[in-house]
Order: structure tokens, then sequence, then C-alpha cells
């Protein structure tokens, strides 16, 4: 048995300002009893334009934020999943919206590059991150003391694929930005699909609330078991979801049903 922890933010444009706010609410994680906690896509910097991330984009290994995940990860001796954060690509245009993952020591122990990039056009509204972003190609999980845990991110959550060729996973994980407009039709019942195909857990840690740009997005941090029931959820503003991670669960109902032995095709 382990907690394990989603932090839901409503960041603005200034990094300043949400740092404070991440270190506040990992904090409360910790108090709370969390060994992991996750942090949302784009904790440190929700811009007004969608180029303002570029202007806080890091090397990889050196730069403010990537410091504060260490630090924070050192002194409150608990694993952080540093949900994403700029980091330079070589197109001057463009960054890497990556996942880091410290472990109590502060180091980095894994990285995730987001692969799927999200396009949306409905009306007045309108995303397209290939304009700002450059897309990883590698797949990521990393080992815990809860076993094998992998990485995705927002819009990946809609690509199974990506998460069957991870292999058998004890949690996923995914920061995500999600709007309001396909969070509120589609953002649980992706969640829940991913946790019940793959018999694992799935924690999910969003942003949620309407930002200084005048974007809104859905919310809804939760944690999903292995039989997609929804443990803990969190529908809108910043806030802490902390639920008990249980092997034997996952043990139990992979016992019971073991779909994954059953599987006769591959990706």
């Amino acid at each position: 048995m382990m907690k394990i922890a989603a932090i839901q933010m409503v960041s603005v444009s200034h990094p300043d300002i949400n740092i404070q706010t991440a270190k506040r609410l990992l904090e409360r994680a910790k108090l709370a009893g969390a060994e992991l906690a996750v942090l949302p896509e784009y904790w440190s910097i929700m811009g007004l334009r969608d180029t303002d991330k570029l202007a806080f984009a890091e090397e990889a290994g050196l730069g403010v934020l990537q410091d504060f995940l260490s630090q924070m990860a050192r002194e409150l001796q608990m694993t952080i999943v540093g949900g994403t954060i700029p980091l330079k690509s070589d197109d001057s245009h463009k960054i890497y919206n990556a996942c880091l993952v410290f472990d109590r020591s502060g180091s980095q122990i894994a990285r995730y590059d987001k692969i799927h990039l999200f396009g949306f056009t409905n009306g007045e509204e309108s995303y397209q991150e290939s304009n700002t972003i450059q897309e990883g190609n590698d797949i990521v999980s990393f080992d815990s003391m809860i076993g094998k845990v992998g990485l995705g991110i927002c819009y990946d959550l809609r690509f199974p694929e990506l998460f069957r060729n991870m292999g058998a996973c004890n949690l996923l994980i995914l920061p995500a930005a999600f709007t309001y407009t396909t969070g509120q039709a589609h953002w649980e019942i992706l969640l829940r699909a991913r946790a019940i195909e793959n018999q694992c857990y799935v924690l999910a840690s969003a942003q949620g609330g309407t930002h200084d740009s005048g974007r809104r997005t859905w919310g809804h941090s939760m944690l999903i078991d292995p039989w997609g029931k929804v443990l803990n959820c969190l529908e809108e503003g910043e806030g802490v979801v902390v639920t008990d991670l249980d092997l034997e669960t996952i043990q139990k109902i992979r016992g019971n049903l073991p779909a994954l032995k059953h599987r006769r095709f591959t990706c």
C-alpha cells in the first residue's frame, strides 16, 4: 500500500507565482502521507499566448524549474513527477513539452517528451500544439517501489497503443491540461478505459479552472483503480487528490481476469 497524489492547479502566466503554488500543494500532499506526487501539464506557465512558454524554456539539466523540482523531491523525501516544463529543442521556435521525474534524493530518473500533439478547432476555440512544440519519439516508463510506472501527457490519452507498448505497468501517470470542451466529453471515459484495458491504476493530474488568458481547463484530477473505479476526484480549482495504491488489488484483478495474458495481437 502506498499513498500517491495528483496536484491540480489553475496556473497563470507568471512562473514565479506558479512555483509558489506548486510548492504549497506539494507540501500539502506530503502532509497527507503521499510518497509520490504528480504536477499537471504546463504547471509552470499557462501563457497569455502559446508562444509565451518559449521564453522560459530551459536547457536539459539546467534551470530554475528543474532545480525547483529536484529540491522539492529532496526536501520532501518524495518522488515527484514534474508535470511538464518547457525544455529547449534544436528549433528555436519550438520547445519539448517534457515530463521529468525526480526521486527522493533529488536525482532525475526519467524524462518523457510529449509524443502526440493536440490539434483542435471548434469555431472560435482553436489549438495547434505543433506550432510551438517539438514532438518526442520515445516511450518512457520507470521503476519504482510500486513497480513499473508509465508516463503519458494529456493528448496521449487518446492513443491506447502508446500505453500498450509500455508493457505491464502497475501505474500510468498522465499530467494534463484538457480543455473544458474535450474534457467534459471524453476525459473520464478515456482514463477509465486505459485503467481497465491495462488492468492498472491511472493517476491523472490536471489543470482545472479559468486561466488569466481566458482559457478554461476541465480539471477532474483523479485516481482510477484497475477495475475502472474512480477512487478520488477533484472537479475544479487547485488542490490535492491523495489515494492509496494497493498492489494486491492489481494482482487480484489480473488473477481473476487474466486479460493481459489472453492477448492475441500486439501493437
